[in-house]
């Protein structure tokens, strides 16, 4: 039998271990916070899906119908002020027009995406995620469908509906969104389809763009299908039916 002196006192190493998880989780909540933070007033110089992209292997002749591109990042972070006054209103028809009314998550979008995915055949899933969840998603976070991902994606949609304001989330979408093969943001969209800065694009632009979102990898706003087109069409229509720049007015003062 050992000296009682050795014999392990499972209750001090268990305080040690709860005490040493609690210093653990209190600096990774402090860290979070600071993150986010920071991004409210810095631009993000990079993201983890940016980096994720560029070390995937290229998009060949199979998915787009072209030659591979050089693997390099499209990107220019841009504020509310730079961007055409139809980028923030298409994507906002296009992705979540019920932005300025929620608080980050839209529990109906979710209830009729969950029950579309259920009494379908499994093969075209919907997503119910708000702009503010995908910007959680797109700054914070990488992809993926996994429970701790989603688990992260609501932590982080809960601190920036917190610490930001609408306008900024949505500066921080239209700049990091991803629209084509390491092209990421508006105005990386705007000067690689149209050869023109993001505050000169036309609402029908605006709307193609925004309309690509979905699945930015398999349509492209410069060489747009039927199924893009009629996406476009019905971005356009929410547009007008949101109020158009009056819309937008009470964005930019959120």
């Amino acid at each position: 039998m050992a000296p009682p002196a050795l014999i392990p006192n499972f209750s001090v190493l268990l305080k040690k271990a709860t005490r040493l998880l609690l210093q653990v989780v209190t600096a990774l909540f402090l860290a979070s916070v600071a993150w986010v933070l920071i991004y409210r007033w810095v631009p993000p110089p990079a993201t983890w899906i940016m980096l994720e992209r560029r070390a995937h292997p290229p998009i060949g002749r199979g998915y787009y119908g072209i030659q591979p591109e050089p693997r390099h990042i499209r990107y220019r972070f841009r504020t509310l002020d730079e961007v055409a006054p139809a980028v923030p209103l298409a994507l906002v028809a296009a992705e979540d027009q019920r932005f300025l009314i929620h608080r980050g998550f839209d529990f109906d979008a979710l209830a009729k995406a969950a029950k579309r995915n259920w009494n379908g055949d499994g093969t075209h899933i919907v997503g119910g995620s708000t702009i503010s969840q995908q910007v959680a998603k797109n700054v914070f976070l990488w992809h993926g469908r996994s429970y701790v991902r989603k688990a992260l994606e609501a932590y982080f949609t809960v601190l920036i509906e917190f610490m930001w304001n609408k306008r900024r989330i949505m500066e921080m979408y239209l700049s990091v969104a991803e629209m084509g093969d390491c092209t990421f943001g508006v105005e990386a969209a705007s000067q690689r389809y149209f050869g023109k800065p993001a505050s000169r694009l036309t609402p029908s632009q605006a709307a193609l763009l925004a309309g690509v979102l979905p699945n930015p990898l398999r349509f492209r706003a410069s060489n747009p299908g039927p199924a893009a087109r009629a996406k476009q069409q019905r971005v356009l229509r929410n547009m007008r039916r949101l109020g158009g720049i009056t819309y937008v007015n009470t964005l930019l003062n959120k």
